[in-house]
């Protein structure tokens, strides 16, 4: 669960291996195939937005060869060209199973608990912003590096935080709700 280092280290393949061939993600600025989130990230690595991943020790529910993972991150991301950066914490939800013997992420999800600017050259003025507080500093950053931000993504205690939970375990235990 802690290679989202991969990302960091802009190792495209080893990121890619995190995941099995029909997994999907959906993450802030992304939602959709996993491989195409892998083309994304690489796109996105020569920009002006720098961010690096701190990824917290995973809670692991495991039912034969599935398991639904809540794993604590953080991100801290600098712009470059606006010299402002941002912190947010967030957890990653993860569909996890096991084929051919190797353990791969199915399905991804990021809820977004809390985040804020950081000014490394003092404080900056911005544009109004345009999203839940939980990940409004990185959306404007995402933004104003060109990425589209969908109007809503899970918040920690919100409905489709709730929604993501009981589907992950109805999908570990194969039994519906």
């Amino acid at each position: 669960m802690t290679g989202w280092i991969h990302r960091d280290r802009e190792d495209w393949d080893a990121l890619a291996n995190l995941f099995h061939g029909d997994a999907t993600l959906t993450i802030l600025w992304f939602s959709g195939p996993a491989e195409h989130f892998v083309d994304g990230a690489r796109r996105m690595s020569g920009g002006p937005l720098r961010s690096k991943h701190f990824i917290g020790a995973p809670v692991i529910e495991a039912v034969g060869d599935r398991a639904f993972v809540e794993t604590n991150a953080m991100l801290v991301a600098d712009h470059l060209e606006l010299g402002i950066g941002v912190t947010v914490h967030n957890r990653f939800l993860d569909r996890v199973e096991r084929r051919n013997g190797s353990w791969r992420i199915v399905r991804r999800d990021s809820v977004y608990d809390m985040g804020g600017f950081t000014y490394p050259f003092g404080v900056r003025p911005t544009d109004e912003l345009a999203h839940p507080r939980e990940y409004a500093a990185l959306a404007y950053l995402l933004e104003h590096s060109g990425h589209q931000v969908p109007a809503t993504c899970p918040t920690r205690f919100s409905e489709r935080e709730q929604e993501i939970l009981r589907e992950g375990r109805t999908w570990l235990t194969g039994v519906s709700a």
